[in-house]
C-alpha cells in the first residue's frame, strides 16, 4: 500500500529572457515586466508566489502598451 502524499509544487521557470533594462517610467524590465523586487525575490518565492506574478506579467504588458499603466 502506498501513502497518499501530495507533491511538491512544481516550481515555474522565470520569466527572464535577458533583457534586463528597467524602464524608467514604468519601473518594470523591458524583458520580463517584473520589478525589481519581483526579480531580487524571484529564488525566494514559493511556486504558487511566482505563479501569481507570472498570472500578473501579461496583464501589465497589456496595460502599458494601451497607454494605461499610470492610470
Amino acid at each position: 500500500m502506498t501513502a497518499n502524499r501530495s507533491l511538491p509544487p512544481i516550481d515555474p521557470p522565470s520569466p527572464c529572457i535577458g533583457v534586463c533594462v528597467i524602464n524608467p517610467q514604468t519601473q518594470l524590465c523591458e524583458g520580463c515586466s517584473r520589478t525589481l523586487d519581483e526579480i531580487a525575490a524571484w529564488w525566494d518565492y514559493t511556486p504558487n508566489q511566482k505563479r501569481r506574478i507570472i498570472e500578473q506579467l501579461e496583464e501589465r504588458l497589456t496595460r502599458i502598451m494601451g497607454g494605461a499603466f499610470f492610470d
